[in-house]
């Protein structure tokens, strides 16, 4: 891999971590905002598809674009995922040093509890997509 490349996939990633990041924050105010749970509901909902859509971008370009192997496209992907879960944590650790009941210290738990429940399974599904994009183009 030489630089131009690691460029490429490190920009990818704090992109989509970005990307991620401003879902989180606006689906989450629209839901604040909304005057029934079931408009709540669908703001989370549609918050969860924007993400997946920008993840399986993410999978499709690692793959087809860059070229590379699953096990790396993975880990690629993922790692974006958990950079946009550790900003949604320091967002809610800096949130909650202005709360009412005061800052919480359990709350730095998040920084790291956040961006592991998300990277994983997120690299295990991309993972399985990479392995079959792969598996694909052999067979055809």
């Amino acid at each position: 891999m030489d630089a131009s490349d690691r460029k490429r996939w490190l920009r990818a990633v704090v992109l989509l971590g970005a990307v991620y990041f401003i879902i989180g924050v606006a689906f989450g105010a629209f839901a604040r905002w909304s005057a029934s749970n079931s408009m709540r509901e669908t703001w989370n909902r549609l918050a969860f598809l924007a993400s997946g859509i920008a993840f399986s971008v993410h999978v499709f370009y690692e793959h087809f674009r860059l070229g590379n192997s699953p096990r790396t496209a993975a880990s690629h992907a993922s790692i974006a995922v958990a950079v946009g879960a550790f900003a949604l944590a320091l967002k809610a650790n800096i949130h909650d040093l202005g709360s009412a009941s005061g800052y919480r210290p359990r709350m730095l738990i998040a920084l790291v509890a956040w961006p592991l429940l998300t990277a994983v399974p997120a690299f295990i599904i991309a993972l399985v997509v990479a392995a079959g994009l792969t598996l694909r183009g052999r067979s055809t």
